[in-house]
Parts: C-alpha cells; sequence; structure tokens
C-alpha cells in the first residue's frame, strides 16, 4: 500500500447538527480512492465544557494494520535508527490490530487543541490521507522535487487573481466562518 502525503485538518463546529452528511462525504472520497481517513477523532464539549471524545476512521483492518506498522515505523527510525524502525514496526502493527484500527490521536494528545474548543461546540480532528497523490507525489520526486510549503487559500484571495467573482468569494467564505461568527 502506497501512502500518499497525509494532512491535518481541525474543524469547528458550532452547536453541531452532525447528520452523518461528513462522514458520508468522507466515504465517498474512500471509495474513489481519493483520500482515507487514517484518524479521527470527533469532540463534544457541552455547556458546562464536559467533554465526549469520539473515535472514526474509514481504513479496513488490514489497511489499519499494514498502516500501523508503517507509522510505528516511521516513529521508531528516527529514535533507535534500524532496530528501532523494526521494532516501530512491529509495535505499530499490533497495536493497529489490537485497536482495530490505527489511534495516532490518543485523549491525552489532543488535549492542548481540546482547551481551545468552545463550550456546547465541537471540533473534528482528520487525519487524512490524499491518496490522489501518490502518482504526483512520486513523479516529483522522481524530477528532483520537493515540497517547500502548503495551505488552503481563503476564498477572498481568489477573487485577485481570477479564479472568483468577489460575490462567489464572499458566499464560499461566508460558508466556511458560518460557525465561527456566532
Amino acid at each position: 500500500m502506497a501512502i500518499g502525503p497525509v494532512q491535518l485538518i481541525v474543524l469547528g463546529f458550532e452547536h453541531p447538527h452532525f447528520h452523518g452528511e461528513v462522514v458520508a462525504e468522507l466515504e465517498k472520497l474512500r471509495k474513489s480512492d481519493t483520500v482515507r481517513v487514517i484518524d479521527a477523532l470527533a469532540v463534544y464539549k457541552d455547556a458546562d465544557g464536559d467533554i465526549e471524545v469520539e473515535h472514526l476512521s474509514n481504513l479496513t483492518t488490514e489497511e489499519a494494520i499494514e498502516l500501523g506498522s508503517k507509522i510505528g515505523a516511521l516513529v521508531g527510525l528516527g529514535i533507535e535508527g534500524e532496530a528501532g524502525f523494526e521494532a516501530g514496526a512491529v509495535a505499530g502493527a499490533e497495536a493497529a490490530a489490537e485497536q482495530g484500527g490505527v489511534r495516532v490521536f490518543s485523549d491525552a494528545d489532543a488535549w492542548d487543541v481540546l482547551a481551545d474548543i468552545p463550550n456546547d461546540s465541537a471540533a473534528a480532528l482528520l487525519l487524512i490521507e490524499h491518496h490522489w497523490a501518490v502518482p504526483l507525489r512520486d513523479a516529483i520526486a522522481r524530477a528532483g522535487g520537493f515540497r517547500l510549503g502548503d495551505g488552503f487559500i481563503n476564498p477572498l484571495d481568489l477573487v485577485g487573481i481570477g479564479l472568483l467573482t468577489a460575490e462567489e468569494a464572499k458566499e464560499l467564505h461566508d460558508l466556511e466562518t458560518a460557525g465561527a461568527a456566532r
């Protein structure tokens, strides 16, 4: 299994009204082999600040075990050289098998982000593999290229280069920031 570029996305939801639509869209992307959710953490914070955490992944058990092996290997390699690579690969595969999937986010790891979530709202932490980008990434590497940076562009910035009209950009910007303004 080739691993595509991996991205962490943190999304906020003011008074969330989840009806399965986000999960359905992620599943469509998985079925088309566009993205995979390596690990996800949905966090609900009630009006009193009490937190409920739920894990989500759309990897198969086989993929989770193989991916867990790769993540464990990457972590181990930086710490203990080749011996760490092998130990990390075994530990990652075993953890993925035991948990029924990869869990990159533990409750303890997420607390820094969770403190920023306002009461009576929710957040989703998504670790997404961009599987569609594997051939592009490999072609760039073969050409001697490498990533210098990345990021999402605000719709309002797209007006200046003619990709959107001011009205379209305002609509998209309002849609993307509607929950934050409440």
